[in-house]
């Protein structure tokens, strides 16, 4: 037996083994009282445990018993405007009832309430030992390492947090909201494309995209192509009371990135 061999065994046999621990497993089911702060889009929410200041784990609908499972920002506030920032579900709701789940298999599950799974992260025995929503809004699943498994950062949907891309091999684009009443794909996106960022849009009628926007004139990629694009700010003073965003991107023949500035600032809540 050669010792590749033995090595891959023995490197799955570890991994099989590992598991959560029953006390970091959970399960929430979806029901009780709403929260009672303002939401985007006006809807109605049910805070869930995670929580990592400013962000927390919530159901939220816009619709009667039509769920999705977010990730909101936005301080303990009675005129705070709640943000949602991350999305498990769009366009396929839960209802009442519904459970989320963190299981000793490592594999996070939401399920509608006679079972029928309408997400999940695809880590079951992948060496998953535990669950944890940090502070800049990433919702992880990790080893017994430290390693990422499974990260919400890697799954974008019509936001970009800070430290978060668009990247090749995963995720390349934002798609908006259709609606303040319906959650589904909607009109616009924002595409990350090998020479360029571009923004679309699809109307009703249209067999396919219009590019209303690019940035062929402001990055210049030469012979490479964009590997990533990050969103990151800067304090624009000393006492951090305002930030300037920008989006990092790199070519895949550069080392360094460079900086398209988005001119704005992100000021403190």
């Amino acid at each position: 037996m050669s010792l590749p061999f033995i090595f891959l065994v023995s490197l799955f046999a570890f991994i099989a083994q590992a598991q959560v621990p029953a006390n970091e497993t959970f399960k929430y089911v979806n029901e009780g009282e709403f929260g009672q702060y303002i939401i985007e889009y006006d809807g109605n929410y049910r805070p869930l445990d995670p929580f990592a200041s400013p962000f927390q784990l919530a159901f939220y609908n816009t619709t009667p018993n039509a769920y999705t499972l977010a990730v909101r920002m936005g301080l303990r506030r009675s005129e705070s405007l709640i943000r949602w920032v991350w999305e498990a579900n769009r366009g396929n709701p839960v209802g009442e009832n519904a459970t989320f789940t963190f299981g000793t298999n490592g594999n996070l599950v939401l399920a509608n309430a006679d079972g029928r799974v309408a997400w999940q992260t695809n880590t079951r025995n992948k060496g998953v030992v535990g669950f944890k929503l940090l502070s800049n809004g990433n919702m992880v699943l990790y080893n017994s390492k430290g390693n990422f498994v499974w990260q919400s950062f890697h799954y974008p949907t019509d936001t970009l947090l800070v430290g978060q891309s668009l990247r090749v091999g995963g995720v390349t684009k934002l798609v908006s909201r259709a609606s303040e009443t319906e959650n589904k794909d909607g009109s616009y996106s924002f595409v990350m494309e090998p020479k360029r960022l571009a923004l679309y849009y699809k109307s009703k009628n249209s067999p396919k995209p219009i590019v209303y926007f690019t940035t062929s004139k402001l990055i210049d990629v030469g012979n490479g192509s964009l590997e990533h694009v990050t969103l990151n700010c800067y304090p624009e003073n000393s006492a951090n009371s305002a930030y300037d965003l920008a989006l990092l991107y790199e070519p895949g023949n550069s080392i360094s990135g460079e900086v398209w500035c988005m001119g704005g600032a992100l000021h403190s809540f």
